[in-house]
């Protein structure tokens, strides 16, 4: 068949062709494979990219690792009474006491730190102080609460955690006063106007002649007022874009509709006015 397929063709160029073509075939095909065995070499020596799975994620970690997030801290303050509570379990009652008293020393060292404005310093001792007090010991470890509380309120971004301190030392000793003060002013400076007004009036409950109390409870009830219609007249302008979106394909607006209060029942009823002012 190869003779006959050669004796066919017209010219030397076309048998030349003939001969060649299964040498080129074949050449291609070792190029093929060998680009293919270089390309696979190299895919080697990269890095597999299912590699890096997890591994941003680990360093987002450690990164992170020392800088507290409000989650984080209650999770680390519910494992440390939980780690107390087993703790304590095996203490003796002087143990207990030789813990109050160590624990006392250390509160000495962050209230000194307070008062030199080392506020991150103290912070971090009143939190050792609470990881030593025993938890039989309710009104030393609500004093530690409020102190740290103390603390975080001197440091912008501790502010809400703060309020969660002051709450700890309120479930701890219901009848603290300087805890209720110091939330309700830690409220005032979130904005939590209502809270703060509550908190004031809880510790006229204790001492009705307290003067900061009572300057609250003048103070606030119309800065209240005025935060409530400040929000209603926002919500208001909210619904009346949405109505005028609304009513816009039928070739009305919101000034369409008038809405009229009545003297005796205080209800409102909707005026349909076909060309409003």
């Amino acid at each position: 068949m190869a003779k006959q397929t050669l004796f066919n063709l017209s010219t030397n160029e076309e048998i030349i062709e003939e001969l060649t073509k299964d040498l080129k075939t074949s050449t291609l095909k070792e190029d093929i494979q060998s680009e293919t065995k270089e390309e696979l070499q190299k895919g080697s020596d990269k890095t597999d990219p299912w590699d890096n799975i997890g591994k941003e994620t680990e360093e987002e970690n450690e990164n992170a690792e020392g800088s507290k997030t409000p989650t984080n801290e209650i999770v680390e303050d519910l494992s440390d009474e939980e780690h107390l509570k087993d703790r304590d379990l095996n203490l003796t009652n002087v143990e207990k006491e030789v813990l109050k008293s160590e624990s006392e020393s250390v509160k000495s060292e962050a209230n000194k730190l307070f008062k030199e404005g080392e506020f991150e310093e103290a912070l971090s001792m009143y939190s050792q102080a609470l990881k030593m007090c025993p938890l039989a010991f309710s009104k030393e470890r609500a004093i530690l609460f409020a102190n740290r509380a103390a603390a975080k309120s001197k440091l912008p971004l501790e502010k809400v955690s703060a309020i969660r301190d002051c709450t700890k030392a309120i479930e701890l000793d219901p009848n603290y006063v300087k805890a209720y003060l110091r939330r309700a002013n830690l409220y005032e400076e979130t904005d939590k106007l209502d809270e703060a007004l509550e908190d004031f009036k809880k510790v006229l409950t204790f001492d009705p002649s307290h003067t900061e109390s009572n300057c609250a409870l003048r103070r606030l009830p119309p800065l209240i007022e005025e935060r409530n219609e400040k929000l209603k007249t926002e919500m208001l302008g909210k619904l009346k874009d949405l109505g005028n979106l609304v009513l816009k394909p039928f070739g009305l607006s919101t000034n369409n509709f008038e809405l009229q209060q009545d003297p005796n029942s205080g209800g409102y009823s909707v005026k349909f006015n076909q060309s409003p002012r």
